[in-house]
């Protein structure tokens, strides 16, 4: 189990550089444009690979879970970015953890342990640190993108776990991604501007979002997703908005005060303290009092 929660780490570190990438290597104002472009040529690309030419699971099941996973979630999160400094459009990250929890206790009626939730809102407090110094740059727009974001992988991270019945990893990522982009194309085609000619950064932007952050890092990501207790791969987003942080700290010139530290070494406590628990519970006790699945 170790060895599953440091590869899915690894996920939402990628995908806290999207912010920077999208600010940086983009050409401005088309978000859906984006979100298309990082979906769609990577679902087809693993749906060949995977050689799965048909869901493997049912359409109504493969079609939410597009919708919430890659669709609303990719669009909204471009949303953000191009609103939001980095660290403010990853600061709601921190709630996802809090959602899946709900979801478990009234969905499942297995109400989570006061270790997990306590070490849930602990990591809210450290983000609320971390970020609090942002938050003249709030975008009430951009805002709500990011929060809808987060509600829609949520519940997308907590019925895939519920509905991928041993359903091939390739096939069940490359679906999502190809039904996905396909829903964002009208969008992109009819409500924003056509792409400009684009220079070499955009082409490295786009292509890094493509390949790293959406063909990689969703292929890892599911198979975190089915690895892992729902929680426990929530709480390992918050490593996202750490990331994004960081970057804007490193490659920005972006401020990192006392306040941002102590939030950083909150949310850190509080990730490591769950996964801990993880890896050192026997799985039959992980499965109810840590997770409560």
């Amino acid at each position: 189990m170790a060895l599953d929660i440091v590869i899915t780490a690894l996920v939402p570190i990628v995908w806290g550089t999207t912010y920077w990438v999208t600010t940086e290597l983009l050409p401005d104002g088309l978000p859906i444009t984006a979100a298309t472009i990082r979906t769609l040529p990577a679902g087809v690309l693993l749906i060949i690979l995977s050689r799965s030419f048909l869901p493997a699971i049912p359409w109504s099941q493969m079609i939410l879970l597009s919708i919430l996973n890659i669709a609303a979630f990719q669009a909204l999160l471009f949303i953000a970015a191009y609103r939001l400094p980095g660290g403010i459009a990853a600061i709601t990250g921190a709630f996802q953890p809090i959602i899946i929890l709900g979801l478990v206790w009234m969905l499942d009626r297995q109400r989570p342990s006061r270790f997990v939730g306590g070490m849930a809102a602990i990591s809210i407090i450290g983000m609320a640190v971390l970020l609090g110094r942002h938050e003249q740059s709030w975008d009430l727009i951009g805002l709500a993108a990011a929060c809808g974001g987060t509600a829609c992988m949520a519940l997308g991270v907590y019925l895939s776990r519920r509905w991928n019945a041993g359903a091939g990893l390739l096939g069940f990522t490359g679906w999502q991604l190809f039904l996905g982009g396909l829903m964002l194309l009208p969008f992109a085609w009819f409500m924003e501007p056509s792409l400009p000619v684009l220079t070499p950064s955009n082409w490295y932007g786009y292509a890094y979002l493509c390949i790293v952050g959406t063909l990689l890092a969703y292929a890892l990501w599911f198979r975190g997703v089915t690895r892992l207790p729902s929680v426990a791969v929530s709480s390992l987003g918050l490593l996202s908005p750490i990331t994004a942080v960081f970057i804007g700290w490193l490659l920005l010139g972006e401020s990192l005060g006392i306040r941002s530290v102590i939030g950083l070494v909150i949310v850190l406590s509080a990730v490591l303290a769950l996964q801990w628990q993880l890896v050192n519970v026997s799985p039959p006790k992980v499965s109810l009092a840590a997770c409560q699945r």
